[in-house]
């Protein structure tokens, strides 16, 4: 199980894209007509073989709408992790009574978006790619408009919640992962951490972890769309 692709949530789009791609030095490779049928409209962003994502409500009562009136602005939104053999996990999915609320079925591509309220945090899909290397969601030309002159992976995220090892333990039972420690998730090639909300936000993706091209940036924290990316 891997990392493969992560969302925001803004109110605007052309301002946080414009942000994203000044200060991340990234690209953008697509914009689905298809998720007008939900309401929103969006941008996907390739770091590496990886996708950001930025999706905005384009009309009232989207679960988007939703998620910036209860986290009081633009957030993390939503996690992809990427398994080889999907059947296996709705089966386990089923063993451990976390609900699906949605499939997304697309040309090779297969996602299991996992119920909110047996997760937490931010929606949680589990996706699989035919091929492997592929990735849909993004259309078929997002590896052209890969970047990396700033940054060059993603890898790890950070999810705060009022109470984080609980938290922390629904993640784990929603991906079938152990717990490295009390706090934390390692997928093969990330991490998912988790820490005390203490900024009155509540429970909500509140950062992400990429690599930067100039070590020298190491450390470095910038602030875009609500979440803090972190180079490291």
């Amino acid at each position: 199980m891997r990392l493969r692709q992560i969302a925001l949530v803004a109110r605007e789009l052309r301002p946080v894209e414009q942000a994203i791609c000044n200060e991340l030095g990234l690209e953008v490779c697509y914009r689905d007509p298809g998720l007008a049928v939900f309401g929103l409209r969006h941008g996907l962003y390739p770091i590496g073989d990886r996708l950001l994502e930025v999706v905005v409500p384009k009309q009232p009562g989207t679960t988007a709408e939703r998620f910036l009136d209860r986290r009081g602005g633009d957030g993390g939104y939503m996690v992809i992790v990427q398994v080889e053999d999907l059947d296996a996990q709705r089966a386990r999915l089923e063993t451990a009574g976390i609900r699906i609320a949605f499939e997304a079925k697309g040309s090779g591509i297969h996602g299991l978006h996992l119920h909110p309220k047996d997760v937490g945090g931010a929606i949680v899909s589990i996706d699989q790619a035919d091929p492997p290397e592929s990735w849909a969601w993004a259309g078929q030309d997002w590896a052209y408009h890969s970047r990396n002159e700033v940054v060059t992976d993603l890898v790890g995220v950070e999810i705060q919640a009022d109470d984080p090892i609980a938290m922390a333990e629904r993640w784990s039972l929603a991906l079938g992962q152990r717990l490295a420690d009390a706090s934390t998730i390692r997928l093969s090639d990330a991490t998912i951490r988790f820490s005390k909300a203490e900024d009155g936000r509540g429970d909500g993706l509140a950062a992400v972890d990429l690599v930067a091209a100039d070590r020298g940036r190491v450390g470095e924290c910038l602030e875009l769309c609500g979440v803090r990316f972190n180079l490291v």
